[in-house]
Parts: structure tokens; sequence; C-alpha cells
């Protein structure tokens, strides 16, 4: 393969700069670039040696490693100089390698030759951008999720299962007077609905998976003077938003954010809703509607005077708040009581709104975080209903159209239907070293 090169480590002033080389003749250029301090270096492959790399009209003196193929990361002969971490000490390096035949790498190009290479899938691929580009732990976690290949053995082995079934199909049509039965229907419908069943739990875990990736929004609603402001402000552990006893203070929403078990958590304050208010309180009002229905949980918070009329159409689940529970025993139907005054309550407050978001997602098990590999499952998921409820009154060939297109749909997360359009547009999501 070309050759390619590029600096592996982030932008800045470091201690150390990491500069890879990829492909053909990568230690021929180790070679001709980097003088060790003992005599006798044979350039064993996955040795670091010390010694002085040439740059552009400069030495330095660093480390270099090679790996040989196909024991890399990316399935090819790899070399990487390890410098002082100057940001023009390693772009002089850098030109250097160019100066000997290599070419700048493009966006992801090492992790792309890796998959390429089959050194790993294309999910486990993402789940390394999510970990490199992860703004949360939660989102870390699920990365490395991905990045394990559990997601992609999960996917892999239920289209082993319906490459089972498409080769008894093919016997079937190819052969029919081998089996005097012919194709078993009962049990090839238990087998899909089998499979479709993982599915449908992979398709449902893209509901936390998403929040994982996105953060979650919360909004914090009610009746003026039920302490929605105390709450975000015990919440965030700061004051954010301006407390008073005058009803119609919060007129606009007001944000916080935090995390909780990994996950970010935006909370949004809105106005306290009540039918008589000015002309602005109404606007505040109004908006806080509309931040309610796009919520992903909404905290609906009494202090026993009564609930506010919540809008009709709301997206996120409703958790009733019992606020100023240190006054008195909490009175009416409530979910969770708390004290923003006091802090009680708020950590179990915390734990409900971890269970409502992510608590279903299992460590044992994947899930999905990205939203190709959701649409990918609904396609699969829906073959395999078209043939479960149609088994007794389709041919054997046009059940394997369906199981075909199921399979092809699955490999799209794998990597092994996916056309260049998706490759790119995973690939792209790296940065020039990696």
């Amino acid at each position: 393969m070309e050759l390619i090169s590029a600096i592996s480590t982030a932008n800045g002033t470091g201690g150390v700069a990491i500069i890879r080389l990829s492909g053909d003749n990568a230690l021929s250029v180790a070679r001709a670039m980097f003088r060790p301090s003992e005599k006798s270096c044979k350039y064993a492959p996955n040795y670091m040696y010390a010694g002085n790399i040439s740059g552009d009209g400069f030495t330095d003196y660093g480390f270099m490693v090679y790996f040989k193929a196909p024991k890399s990361f990316t399935g090819e002969d790899i070399v990487e100089f390890h410098c002082h971490g100057g940001v023009e000490l390693a772009r002089g390096i850098l030109k250097n390698t160019f100066k000997l035949g290599a070419r700048s790498a493009e966006r992801g190009e090492f992790t792309r030759r890796a998959f390429l290479n089959g050194k790993l899938s294309l999910a486990s691929a993402e789940g390394m951008a999510d970990m490199i580009n992860a703004e949360s732990l939660a989102l870390v976690r699920a990365g490395s999720m991905m990045y394990s290949e559990k997601l992609t053995s999960e996917v892999k082995e239920i289209q082993s299962c319906l490459k089972d079934i498409l080769a008894e199909i093919a016997v079937e049509i190819d052969y029919p007077e081998e089996d005097g039965d012919g194709l078993d229907f009962y049990r090839t419908g238990e087998k899909l609905k089998a499979l479709n069943a993982e599915i449908t739990r992979l398709v449902n875990s893209y509901s936390g998976g998403k929040k994982i990736k996105n953060g979650v929004t919360v909004a914090i609603c009610g009746k003026p003077n039920t302490g929605k402001s105390s709450i975000l402000n015990a919440l965030l552990g700061y004051d954010k938003a301006i407390v008073s006893d005058e009803a119609g203070t919060t007129r606009d929403a007001v944000e916080g954010q935090i995390r909780i078990d990994g996950v970010l958590y935006s909370f949004i304050d809105t106005a306290g809703i009540r039918d008589s208010a000015g002309t602005i309180e109404r606007i505040g009002i109004e908006r806080a509607k509309s931040v309610i229905m796009s919520a992903d949980i909404v905290l609906s918070v009494t202090d026993g005077g009564g609930e506010a009329e919540l809008p009709q159409r709301i997206s996120g689940e409703v958790i009733r708040v019992f606020n100023k529970c240190d006054l008195g025993a909490p009175v009416g139907g409530y979910d969770i009581a708390v004290s923003a005054k006091t802090g009680e309550g708020l950590d179990g407050l915390k734990e409900l709104l971890s269970k409502k978001t992510v608590g279903e997602l299992s460590s044992d098990k994947a899930f999905i975080v990205e939203e190709r590999h959701y649409y990918a499952l609904v396609r699969a998921g829906s073959n395999l209903e078209s043939c479960v409820n149609n088994l007794d009154s389709l041919t054997p060939d046009l059940v394997a159209v369906d199981l075909k297109e199921a399979w092809e749909a699955l490999g799209e997360i794998t990597g092994e239907t996916a056309n260049e359009e998706i490759i790119s547009t995973v690939f792209q999501k790296f940065c020039v070293g990696k």
C-alpha cells in the first residue's frame, strides 16, 4: 500500500508528539531518518529504540518503534517516531517523511486501512470515533462497547442464523425431490421470530443510546412558587436561577448542566404555568410549554397545591416531584419527594433520572448509539416481520429475497455490505492522524 504519514498526537505544544507512517517502505524511511543509540540496532518489531530523528534541517533525540505487518493497527508495516512535543518540531519531522516518499494521510485513513485489512469492523471503528470525540464518560463507555466488537458480534450472530436459513431454502429450491417433507415452515418461522425479537431489543435500546450520545434535556415545570428554580439551583450546586416568593419571577427558560452517571443532563427551569398572568409572563409561559413538549424528561413539580396543566403533546416521560417535603408529609400522587432547601431526596431524584434515561441498557448486551445502526436494524426487522407474517403464502424464493435484504441491512453495521458513501462518512469523523 502507498506510504502515508501524519502527526497522530493532538495539535499544540506538549511533552511528546508522535509521527506515524503506514504502508510499503515504512521501515526504509525509518532507517533513513533514524540513527539509533545502539550500534547494533536490528529494528526488531515491537521494540522501542532511542536515538536521533532527522527533521527538516535539524535532529531531535527521541524514540522509534516498528510494527511489522500484519501484526499492526492497520495490518500494514507501521513506524512511529516519538519526538519532543513542539509544534514546528513535529511538523519538521513530518516534512522529512514526505521528502522520503510518504504522502499526507487523509482524515481517518489509518483506521480506514485497518477496516479494509480486516483488523476491525465498521461498527468498531465508529466506537473508536465516539470514544475520541466523547464529551461525556457515558459516551466513552458506549464507544468502548462498540470498539470491543460486542455489537458486531451480536449482529454477526443474527447474520449467521439468517445464512443457515438461506442455505436450507437454497436446498429446497435446487433439490426439492431430496426432501419429501419440504421446508419446515413452522420451525423456520419460530427461528425468524427469535431473530426478530433480538433485533427489536437492539432497536428499542436506541432510545437510551441516543440520550447517551446527545445528552438529556430535562424541563422543570409546575405552578408558580412550587420551588422549580430552587430545585434547579440545588441540582446544579450553585445559584443559577433567581428565587423569589413573588409569582412569575421566572419569565424565560433558565438552563444548567450536570453529569449523572457520566451522562450529560441539561435542566431547563421554565416559567410557572398559570391562567392569570401579564403579557410578558404569558409569553414566558408559552415558551415554557414549547420546552416541555420537546424535552426528553419533564419534572412536574408540586408542593401539594395541585399540578400545573401540561401541554397535551409531550414527547418525553413525566416524573412527578413533590417539593418542600421538609415542611410536612407529601400529599397527592408523586414519584419522588424532595426538599430543595435541605437537599433531601435529590440523590434519589438523580437516580430516578438515570433509571428513566438509560436504566434499560445492560453492560452485558450491546445497545445502539448510532442513528445509521438504528435504521439498518429497523429495515432488517421489517424484512423479517414480512417473512414471518407471509411465510405460509410465499414461495421459498420470495422468502429468500426478504432474508437476503435483512442480511444486507445488518451488513451495513458490520461493514460487510456498506457502500463507499457509508464508509467515507464514518471515517470523516476521525482526525488526520487517526
